[in-house]
């Protein structure tokens, strides 16, 4: 015999609190922006002092480009070796800043042939674009093709572009690298991020990049990490810590990285929410008092006084990601009903997290929606 159990109780989705411990595996497909200084293990030991894991591997031959990538066996195997959290994609220093025109012609395509190949293996798994910096003079060896990447800011810009475009076609997320570089030179320019040859890493740039990632990864500041490699002082370290976690944290929503977040207004007992999610496919809103919304900005009046919380779900990536974000709201009083409408109150659908209309089974969490426009998780069990 089934019985059919209606679960109330706000947070029935495992919500991770921001600061829990976290174990991620990732893949870091590039060349030598990526394999310098040994970026992924940068990154492994920032997450080590917080507690976290960071499993890595890594396909990155000298000067490879994303046309190379999408037709190297060993890349291709890498991708399908397991079922990564995140598959990391750095272009050749050069290529996504030449003329948008070319970029389209010969970098696009690429980058889309990787996604499918990411996606195909395991849907579950998010593409990264790793943004890289401008070269510390521009790129002179182009640059009588192309005026604008004759200098630093220039050829940062036209990155800048060029990962966003991608990240943005693809559905995928952004790592801001090229970005804190760009807020630690205008820091302070006396900390040389470069190498010798004024395009690779030095240990500092390195380092940037690292917390970059971290803070990209596992959407958590880096600021207070104990680790950082010898040659970098304890004061430019936690310089270079809080320069990352900024440029990051603070516009998760530019670099299109998954994230639920919201916003309300409140009025006596109703309230309005406007969701400021980013990089998702559906949301579940959860009032606190038992009923449930899947549009995109919810609006809800509750029926007693009391503290409610309301928790908004976001689900990406076929349902295989969720974030969520909590508010408290606090009801004083409430309008008082005149009528019991309950009579006339009818089923209109049953759907899943997803919002996909469903026929209930058993051991599955189920929303029905009801033509009074209120909706109920139910729970199905055996």
């Amino acid at each position: 015999m089934n019985k059919i159990l209606t679960l109330i109780i706000a947070g029935i989705f495992c919500i991770s609190p921001a600061f829990s411990q976290q174990t991620k595996e990732v893949l870091f497909v590039g060349n030598s922006y990526t394999y310098g200084n040994n970026l992924p293990d940068l990154v492994k030991q920032i997450a080590l002092s917080f507690g976290d894991t960071l499993v890595h591997d890594s396909s990155t031959p000298g000067g490879a480009t994303f046309n190379v990538h999408s037709s190297s066996a060993q890349t291709l195997s890498k991708i399908n070796q397991q079922q990564w959290d995140y598959v990391v994609l750095q272009a050749q220093s050069q290529e996504p800043s030449f003329p948008p025109s070319q970029v389209a012609n010969d970098t696009y395509p690429y980058a889309a042939i990787l996604v499918d190949s990411i996606e195909s293996h395991f849907s579950c798994t998010e593409p990264l674009f790793f943004m890289t910096w401008g070269r510390k003079y521009g790129d002179q060896q182009n640059c009588q093709f192309y005026p604008p990447i004759c200098t630093y800011s220039g050829m940062q810009q036209r990155l800048k572009e060029s990962y966003l475009e991608m990240t943005i076609d693809n559905n995928a997320s952004c790592a801001p690298v090229g970005m804190a570089w760009k807020a630690s030179i205008a820091m302070d320019s006396t900390l040389n991020l470069y190498a010798s040859d004024n395009s690779h890493p030095s240990i500092y740039g390195s380092y940037l990049s690292a917390c970059t990632f971290y803070s990209t990864i596992f959407k958590k500041s880096c600021i207070g990490s104990t680790y950082w490699t010898n040659g970098i002082d304890s004061v430019t370290a936690i310089s270079l810590q809080t320069i990352a976690t900024n440029t990051v944290l603070d516009s998760l929503s530019a670099w299109n990285i998954f994230n639920a977040d919201f916003s309300f207004t409140q009025y006596n007992d109703s309230i309005s929410c406007t969701n400021l999610s980013t990089n998702y496919e559906s949301v579940v809103w959860d009032f606190g008092d038992g009923y449930f919304s899947f549009d995109e900005n919810a609006v809800h009046t509750y029926n007693a006084p009391g503290n409610y919380t309301i928790t908004l779900s976001a689900l990406t990536n076929d349902g295989c990601l969720l974030d969520s974000i909590f508010s408290i709201v606090t009801v004083v009083s409430t309008t008082t009903v005149e009528e019991d409408n309950s009579a006339t109150r009818k089923l209109i659908k049953i759907t899943d997290v997803l919002g996909r209309e469903v026929v209930p089974n058993s051991n599955q969490t189920l929303f029905y929606q009801f033509n009074d426009g209120t909706t109920e998780k139910k729970i199905v069990v055996e």
